[in-house]
């Protein structure tokens, strides 16, 4: 499983889940700062990775069927930087890439 960061996801997730030999793309890596909601899943779909947000917006585009390889969410302020590390840690080891497309896990 394969993962993105949208810029609004701190850059210490990328980090450590990198420590664990994950592959995670951020958006300021590959060119998509200040990219619209749309432009941020077709990447991740398009590179089959799950994207990783806080963002509700891409719930909305979720629930009006915008394609995506899946989504991995949480509320902002409601998780700390190891818990989220460690719910993709456990997200990445447990479920198979094609089961997410189209879905949302809350982390």
């Amino acid at each position: 499983m394969k993962f993105h960061l949208d810029e609004n996801v701190d850059n210490a997730i990328a980090y450590g889940l990198r420590r664990h030999s994950i592959d995670v793309t951020v958006s300021w890596e590959v060119g998509l700062i200040e990219a619209d909601d749309e432009e941020q899943l077709a990447f991740a779909r398009l590179q089959g990775r799950i994207l990783v947000t806080q963002d509700r917006d891409h719930l909305v585009l979720s629930a009006h069927g915008f394609p995506h390889a899946g989504i991995a969410y949480w509320k902002k302020n409601t998780r700390s930087i190891g818990e989220i590390i460690a719910a993709l840690l456990s997200l990445h080891d447990s479920v198979d890439p094609s089961d997410m497309a189209g879905q949302i896990e809350w982390l």
